[in-house]
């Protein structure tokens, strides 16, 4: 059937980044009939709570948002949440939505599916070609299995479950917190902080500390702030500590672009029997870390040094997503990289 006028939509994960902007994709399209839940109100962890939940509510249309994420860090620090949470809460709301009788199911995944040493760009022929890249193999892993199972309960059931593999995303909403975030917010945090410190700016620091979450030691020590965040050290210039070499080459979307692209998948594209279930999506293009955080330190406006730390992990050497099959649908991103960081910068401040 796909995305039509009219119809009732279950976002699951609607606080996050991408599920809050397809939520404003939706309504900026007319759909006013948006089913959401808060974690405190539908634990999609619990089986029992999910087929509940669907039993009592009327729903034509699933978007499965909803799964737990992190940077490098987070992956490497809690790989049995990673692969448990993720698994769980697809198996709970995939299934829940066909024993309802729900036919069209949006699934969104993640670039981190394809092998570390991936051919690039990466097509989704590569799937299950190669070893994962260690760093965040829990969470690939369960990221594959929900592609499957989409893929099995339309093989079986005749349901219509879609997936989408979006490259890194960025934008409105994202987690600035600097132990779990992704490496864009990370970045922009990191050179506001130091920007701030130059210009000796301790109480907007301390409220920055408020908003986004505490300051990890080696940041407030890069940055000449104080262990306890009272002062800022006398005669320290300020800098800007990154991981990895920034060699590491990464594509980004803006969540905004994100969000169109997936109602325009779940309006108008149905998966061939004899090609891949999903569709990578992206910008096609892709930078170096060192030059995306250029880019960031001119938007922010800081003038002062950026060290890379090489003792930590780049990940994965390159990730580019192959996108004709989308492209082929009639869809193209809207926003430039250096667009997007200016849109999500702004965000940033203002909130």
């Amino acid at each position: 059937m796909g995305l039509i006028p009219g119809q009732r939509v279950y976002v699951a994960g609607h606080r996050g980044m991408v599920g809050a902007a397809i939520v404003r994709k939706l309504q900026a399209e007319g759909f006013n009939d948006i089913v959401t839940r808060t974690h405190h109100e539908l634990d999609l962890t619990n089986q029992a709570a999910v087929s509940d939940f669907f039993a009592t509510e009327a729903i034509d249309n699933v978007v499965l948002a909803a799964a737990k994420v992190g940077g490098i860090h987070a992956n490497n620090s809690y790989p049995a949440e990673f692969i448990y949470q993720n698994l769980m809460i697809q198996a709970n709301v995939i299934h829940g939505a066909y024993k309802k009788g729900i036919k069209d199911l949006l699934f969104l995944g993640s670039s981190c599916i394809y092998p570390k040493l991936c051919p690039q760009p990466m097509a989704e022929e590569s799937l299950l070609s190669g070893y994962l890249e260690p760093t965040n193999e829990p969470y690939a892993v369960a990221k594959i299995a929900g592609i499957k199972m989409c893929e099995s309960y339309n093989r079986q059931y005749g349901t219509r479950y879609l997936s989408v593999m979006p490259t890194n995303l960025y934008g409105p909403g994202d987690n600035y917190h600097l132990e779990n975030s992704h490496v864009i917010p990370a970045i922009i945090r990191k050179y506001h902080l130091a920007k701030l410190a130059s210009e000796r700016d301790l109480e907007s620091i301390q409220d920055d500390e408020k908003k986004y979450g505490a300051i990890p030691a080696d940041i407030k020590k890069g940055i000449g702030l104080s262990a306890d965040s009272t002062s800022l050290l006398p005669q320290q210039e300020p800098k800007v500590v990154l991981w990895g070499s920034g060699r590491a080459c990464r594509e980004f979307l803006h969540v905004d672009d994100m969000a169109a692209a997936c109602l325009h998948v779940m309006k108008n594209w149905s998966p061939a029997a004899d090609a891949p279930s999903f569709l990578n999506v992206g910008t096609g293009v892709d930078a170096t870390i060192g030059e995306v955080a250029e880019q960031i330190r001119r938007i922010v406006g800081f003038t002062g040094e950026t060290v890379y730390d090489a003792s930590k992990p780049d990940g994965t050497p390159r990730k580019l997503l192959d996108t004709r099959r989308i492209n082929d649908q009639g869809w193209q991103p809207f926003f430039s990289l250096d667009a997007g960081l200016k849109n999500a910068y702004e965000w940033y401040l203002q909130h």
